[in-house]
């Protein structure tokens, strides 16, 4: 038991990618075998993240778990990984979704090795950045989770996979490319990529920076503004954050059912987690400058993301559309404490930002919930369009309640988790940003709007003889993949306490 809990994080990190090379030894015509080792190796995670949730001790200061090797020496970068109430929290969110984005992708019937070899590489990417406490390791795992989800979009997308697997891979490098750079001058100018030692050392640093011995330097100053920038537009891409948004669209429109799930449930959350570990620690005089227009990008993201899924009569475009619209309260969140957390609004500032973290869980858990159900009805229709519905109600009675639950969770409303985070978001900001705050509720109203037209598409109205006598119901198999996230979404709602008191903990600790 020691062993594991003085190795708990490097544990649940490197199953994912232990298994992805078991998975290749084995031959691919066991497709049978392929699949439940993908889903036992996914689920050892998932139960390791629970001893790390209930051995992690939210009273207690600072990173947990922490586990420190040499690892580059040449440039002092070291493998170097802990965890706080934000990032244990992102950890238990990532180890949920993949089981159950696994067992979604049962589905699956070519080249099944590669698909879930993908997946657990995929999984160890994402664990990695919320693990990571050395900034050149942060990076490595950064990229490491772009390559995987590259890959199942351009295999195993639908049909314009090829368009929106380039797209994906050159917005996000783009972002990459500035994120290593900023990365590399902070080590220079900093003598190290520990994380933790550039928190006590940057605000302090005041000579100015000679760049590889050429007879040019720049005021500390200037590579902190070169610094913010270059995180911010890698973050905002990854969010997305409006106008950086339409990459995710077309991604989330072609990539697999499963795919579609990770990359709505985690993969922006990755973006949200570094201007949260990265841009409010290290750069509080740049956050607090430009708060005002972060925010007035996450009102925009919030009120044309719903507007856009409004407009949209595709089924997975609609939802795709949603995550912009519900990823604007975290930026929002976000915004607000970036300006006003070190002023006399920092409570407000504290419960704008403990809602945002909030939110990033129960996106996570709505977002692949509503994924996974258009990928239900499209694998029985073979169609997205919403006019082709109609009606579906009594054929599928199971999968309508489910949708029906889900998609109220998406919309906010109260007694299920959407409300809880975003009613701490809007508490948080109004006091902060309160024309902001306004207009963000425009949005909320046109996601009501939204939601309650797919539903009407899709469950009620005449019944669209077409689907008649057809096979439309959830089976087992795909009930066993939403459950615990429905369960999730009621107990969050009804009782959030249990993870609100973790993520406060740190909020007030770290950013407090």
């Amino acid at each position: 038991m020691n062993f594991i809990l003085d190795n708990l994080l490097s544990l649940i990190l490197w199953i994912p990618a232990l298994t992805a090379i078991v998975i290749l030894l084995l031959p691919r015509t066991k497709v049978k075998l392929i699949r439940w080792v993908a889903f036992l190796g996914s689920l050892l995670p998932l139960a390791l993240s629970l001893v790390l949730w209930f051995q992690y001790d939210a009273a207690q200061a600072g990173f947990q778990f922490m586990q420190r090797m040499v690892w580059y020496e040449a440039v002092n970068a070291s493998y170097f990984l802990g965890v706080d109430g934000i990032s244990v929290t992102m950890v238990l969110l990532t180890t949920l979704l993949t089981p159950a984005a696994v067992l979604i992708s049962w589905s699956i019937k070519e080249n099944v090795r590669s698909y879930m070899v993908l997946f657990m590489l995929l999984e160890t990417g994402m664990l990695g950045v919320f693990m990571a406490l050395d900034l050149m390791l942060f990076f490595v795992f950064w990229e490491v989770g772009l390559v995987p989800m590259y890959f199942l979009i351009n295999q195993w997308g639908s049909g314009n996979r090829d368009y929106a697997s380039i797209k994906f891979l050159i917005y996000t490098m783009a972002g990459s490319l500035g994120l290593l750079l900023a990365i590399q001058l902070i080590g220079v100018a900093s003598g190290t990529f520990d994380l933790l030692q550039i928190m006590e050392q940057w605000p302090a640093l005041s000579e100015p920076l000679t760049l590889l011995g050429l007879p040019i330097s720049l005021s500390i100053e200037t590579v902190k503004v070169i610094a913010f920038w270059a995180f911010v537009i890698a973050f905002a891409i990854k969010v997305p954050v409006w106008p950086f948004h339409t990459w995710l669209p077309d991604a989330h429109t072609e990539a697999p059912t499963a795919g579609s799930m990770i990359l709505a449930g985690v993969l922006l959350k990755l973006g949200a987690y570094g201007f949260l570990r990265l841009v409010l620690p290290l750069y509080p005089e740049q956050a607090q400058t430009y708060a005002g227009v972060l925010g007035l990008l996450a009102v925009l993201a919030i009120i044309m993301g719903a507007l856009s899924s409004w407009g949209q009569k595709d089924f997975k475009r609609l939802v795709a559309y949603s995550s912009v619209n519900h990823m604007g309260f975290v930026i929002l969140g976000i915004a607000a404490y970036a300006y006003a957390g070190t002023t006399l609004a920092a409570d407000d500032a504290v419960i704008a930002l403990n809602g945002a973290v909030l939110q990033m869980f129960n996106h996570g858990l709505s977002a692949a919930g509503m994924f996974l159900l258009v990928g239900v009805i499209y694998e029985r229709t073979h169609t997205r369009d919403l006019d082709a519905f109609g009606g579906l109600f009594p054929l599928a009675p199971v999968y309508g309640g489910i949708l029906l639950f889900t998609s109220m969770a998406s919309l906010g409303l109260p007694g299920l988790n959407g409300f809880v985070s975003e009613f701490m978001v809007v508490r948080g900001a109004w006091p902060i940003f309160t024309l902001y705050t306004a207009l963000a509720m425009i949005g909320l109203l046109i996601t009501g709007a939204y939601i309650v037209k797919a539903i009407r598409l899709v469950l009620h109205g005449p019944m669209n003889e077409r689907w008649q006598g057809q096979h439309l119901e959830i089976n087992r198999r795909e009930v066993f993949s939403i459950a615990p996230l429905m369960v999730l979404m009621l107990w969050i709602g009804v009782w959030p306490a249990w993870i609100v008191k973790v993520i406060n903990q740190t909020v007030l600790r770290w950013f407090g």
